[in-house]
């Protein structure tokens, strides 16, 4: 395992959920992290938080100049990139007979063609460090909940994409692996239900029977497994399950 100290790590949608957490958490160990986001309020505000160790660049994966300018933030803040975790992404769901086509396509924008981009750009710099990326899926993929057809899609393409490109790179020296979530209790969720905090997080924590644990998992979780694929030297093409047994579709009475 390479240790992460002192690696610099681009995390995408940073400023809140998983991608906060993953921020906060690699951080405390060593690294050297840029996160972006849309929000200047809530990357700012992270990373003045964290300190030195975290550098905010406001910004929208979607956009071209954005992309570029998240890039050489990183580059700049840790002398190179170690790590892309390409974690950006929002959610759309509604039965298949109601959806409306631009915000499909919207979402698979955001979730998938934003990323693939984003790692095309940044692959000077990752060849060089021979580093890896890491994109973040979804229990969706494994198990089916009728009406997110939308969000599973995109997740499936990412999953998907992580095998084809960890190929296409693997000869230039560079990793790429998956993170497969559970159920975690992030804004995303909250958007997703049109719900206020408190009554997100119950209807999500109501999911805890399903999990073989039984219980809702939490970002520092799904850290501590980025953490793992960025320093499994030998590890490309995986997605790695972390989802508390949901996906085994049982249910604890």
């Amino acid at each position: 395992m390479k240790p992460i100290d002192e690696m610099s790590i681009l995390i995408t949608g940073g400023g809140s959920g998983i991608g906060a957490g993953a921020a906060e958490h690699l951080a405390e160990r060593g690294a050297q992290v840029t996160i972006t986001g849309r929000r200047p309020d809530r990357v700012e505000g992270l990373a003045a938080r964290l300190g030195n160790r975290c550098r905010a660049v406001a910004g929208d994966v979607t956009v071209d100049a954005d992309r570029t300018a998240m890039i050489e933030a990183a580059v700049e803040h840790g002398g190179g990139l170690d790590a892309l975790i390409s974690n950006a992404g929002n959610m759309y769901r509604g039965p298949v007979d109601e959806l409306n086509e631009q915000a499909l396509l919207d979402v698979f924008h955001t979730n998938v063609v934003a990323g693939m981009m984003l790692v095309g750009a940044a692959l000077p710099h990752l060849r060089e460090r021979q580093g890896c990326v890491l994109f973040v899926g979804s229990v969706h993929t494994q198990r089916a909940f009728p009406g997110v057809a939308p969000y599973a899609a995109t997740k499936g393409a990412l999953e998907a994409l992580t095998g084809v490109l960890a190929a296409e790179l693997g000869p230039q020296g560079v990793r790429v692996g998956c993170v497969r979530p559970g159920a975690v209790f992030t804004e995303l969720n909250q958007r997703a239900g049109l719900m206020g905090d408190g009554e997100a997080k119950a209807r999500l924590e109501g999911l805890g029977p399903a999990h073989a644990l039984g219980r809702i998992g939490t970002v520092t979780e799904i850290a501590e497994a980025f953490e793992y694929l960025i320093g499994a030297e030998w590890a490309t093409g995986s997605v790695l399950t972390v989802d508390g047994g949901l996906s085994l579709g049982i249910t604890n009475a």
